[in-house]
């Protein structure tokens, strides 16, 4: 079997891409609050500790020694680690009662004088009444609260760099992200479908939002109300944009007489319905653009839905100038002592 020219696909006249691609391949609660000033006082007898144990009124209860006055029955809720609580007809006598109980009047004593019952108050860190780094009143446990998830924008996403092995072959399996996202604009109408490689570790979610925002930007292919873009998860699609590891983008471009693994890039595998985006890529983009992910990722996007589209690869001719979008930017900006900036949209100036 001959082997596959890099990146090159089939000859026009047939389902494949331009011979000019295939050139262009080659190269809460406070608890320091102030209290009432008839809260309950320390006891310091014996008879005062089981008073103590008491926990206060609630809403209006009357609580005695022997349970709530008139048959108002206490709330099922357990009781407090460390408070003590004086059954029901039972009495303290001799001595080591005596000393049993103050120890316990001291303890519950300490619990009630803030007004909670023994229950401590995480306020939110940061604000009045802070415990983070504290000692909870159980004993030695940390009262630091967890720490809160923090939720991305989607600018914030597709700035982000992801990791991902440039060398990953994944399953070769497919899932289509579900949903649908209606063409807003009135030109020719595209419809597509967003696939994901299982087992990538990547948002689906994020890639095919990415798709649907960059192509109908007023600097997209939808320019001037040409052409506008619908995501369907079900049906017939003019194409399929996939999002796949290294390894598994490769096999698919070869479909079209392509090779990418040299430079790891993306393709649109014209004799298929798929525009593969190489997940790497997409996860950590390329030199030529550094850290700037999210024009990059607008780039990748529009380039290979350009050649879908039945664009051809150029590049800029005059130093400095912005770099087309169907330039090879993945892989080069500068080139024959022209330097050119990156650009992720046919349109640019719109």
């Amino acid at each position: 079997m001959l082997p596959i020219p890099r990146q090159r696909q089939a000859p026009p006249g047939g389902p494949g891409p331009r011979q000019d691609y295939l050139d262009a391949f080659d190269e809460d609660d406070d608890v320091f609050a102030p209290r009432p000033s008839g809260g309950p006082q320390r006891p310091d007898t014996a008879e005062t500790a089981a008073t103590a144990a008491v926990p206060p009124a609630r809403n209006g209860e009357d609580f005695t020694a022997d349970g709530p006055a008139d048959g108002v029955e206490p709330d099922a809720e357990p009781p407090v680690r460390g408070k003590a609580v004086v059954p029901k007809g039972r009495t303290f006598t001799g001595i080591a009662a005596a000393a049993v109980t103050t120890v316990l009047a001291v303890v519950v004593a300490g619990q009630v004088a803030d007004g909670h019952s023994g229950a401590r108050t995480q306020a939110a860190p940061g604000g009045a009444g802070d415990l983070r780094g504290t000692t909870a009143a159980d004993g030695g446990a940390s009262a630091t609260p967890s720490p809160r998830a923090v939720t991305l924008t989607y600018a914030e996403k597709m700035d982000t760099k992801y990791p991902l092995s440039p060398a990953l072959k994944g399953s070769g399996k497919f899932e289509t992200v579900p949903g649908f996202a209606k063409a807003p604009g009135t030109g020719r109408k595209y419809t597509y479908r967003v696939d994901i490689e299982q087992g990538l570790g990547l948002e689906g979610q994020l890639f095919a939002d990415a798709v649907q925002k960059t192509l109908n930007d007023h600097r997209s292919w939808a320019h001037g109300g040409a052409r506008t873009f619908e995501r369907i998860s079900s049906g017939r699609p003019d194409f399929v944009i996939t999002l796949a590891s290294p390894g598994t983008t490769a096999a698919w471009c070869a479909k079209s007489g392509l090779d990418t693994t040299e430079d790891n890039v993306s393709c649109d595998s014209a004799a298929t319905e798929r525009v593969m985006i190489n997940a790497y890529r997409w996860a950590q983009g390329s030199k030529t653009y550094g850290d700037a992910m999210y024009a990059y990722r607008q780039m990748l996007i529009n380039h290979e839905v350009g050649h879908r589209l039945g664009y051809n690869h150029v590049t800029c001719q005059k130093d400095g100038a912005l770099a087309p979008v169907m330039q090879q930017q993945t892989k080069f900006l500068d080139h024959d002592g022209i330097h050119c900036l990156p650009n992720a949209w046919p349109y640019p100036a719109s």
